[in-house]
Formats: structure tokens, C-alpha cells, sequence
């Protein structure tokens, strides 16, 4: 079978590949678009390290066909940062220790944003929910729920 052009808007930049016949959208970010940060984990969709957002939702990347993300936005935690100038939430996970081993610490970045995104002010309850598809065996996800509280409080305050 003929490889099909797939062309994303990865982070903010149209980015164009070359996907193979039911090629999943993590390996075609890895291999075919240089974009390391999703992380391979499980290959079936129960540890989270491949968390991407697809027009803003998340989505476990193995589980996607690149195909489907043809012509669609693609968030990775690569595009958190702005050059050097690291996203809040980055800042936040540094200052709480929420990253110890760091492999799900992308998929938990992007999980955390997408949350910020659309409830700037989410509770305890939400953020676990957030998370929940984001498998740590580090933290003991304490630090992580910790550093998005703050982020949150931070947009609150006047």
C-alpha cells in the first residue's frame, strides 16, 4: 500500500509528512515529524505518556490514526514553551517536583493544559479527573496535582 501525505499544524507550524497504511499518530509525530515529546508507553492507550490535543481535546496518540489528524491541529508538550521562556505550567512541575523520572511528565503537561484551557479555575476533583488517564509511578501524583493547583491559583489571583 502507498504512503499518504498528512499534513498538521503541529504547535502552531503546518508540518507535512508521509504516514504508512494505519500508521498511529504517535510514531508519525516521532518518526516522521521529528517531534519527540510524546512518549511511546504502553502501545494501548492505558498509560497516558503519548497525551497529544488534537483541535484542543486530548487524545492518546497511539490509539489515533495519523490519518485521522490530517489537516487538524496537533498539540505536543514541545509547543508548551515559548523559546526559552517555559510555559507556567513547566515552571509550576520544576518548582513543585512534580517530574522525577519525567517520562509522563509530557503526557501530564498536556493533559494539565488542556484542562487550564478550558476551566481556568478547576477544583481538586477536576484536575485528578484531568490526570487520570496519565499513569505515574514516580510522584505519587501529589506534586503533580500540586503544581497545576498552582498554576490555577496564580490565574486567580487579581
Amino acid at each position: 500500500m502507498a504512503k499518504k501525505p498528512v499534513t498538521v499544524t503541529l504547535n502552531g507550524t503546518e508540518r507535512a509528512g508521509f504516514a504508512e497504511p494505519g500508521q498511529n499518530l504517535l510514531d508519525f509525530l516521532r518518526r516522521g515529524l521529528g517531534d519527540l515529546s510524546p512518549k511511546y508507553g504502553c502501545g494501548q492507550g492505558t498509560c497516558g505518556a503519548c497525551t497529544v490535543t488534537i483541535d484542543g481535546q486530548t487524545h492518546l496518540s497511539c490509539l489515533v490514526l495519523a490519518e485521522a489528524a490530517d489537516g487538524r491541529a496537533v498539540g505536543t508538550a514541545a509547543g508548551l514553551a515559548d523559546g526559552a521562556r517555559l510555559d507556567p505550567l513547566q515552571d509550576a512541575f520544576m518548582e513543585n517536583f512534580a517530574a522525577q523520572c519525567g517520562y509522563c511528565t509530557p503526557g501530564m503537561l498536556v493533559s494539565a493544559r488542556a484542562l487550564l484551557d478550558r476551566n481556568p479555575r478547576p477544583t481538586r476533583a477536576e484536575i485528578v479527573e484531568a490526570i487520570s488517564g496519565n499513569l505515574c509511578r514516580c510522584t505519587g501524583y501529589e506534586p503533580i496535582i500540586a503544581a497545576i493547583e498552582a498554576v490555577a491559583e496564580e490565574r486567580t489571583r487579581p
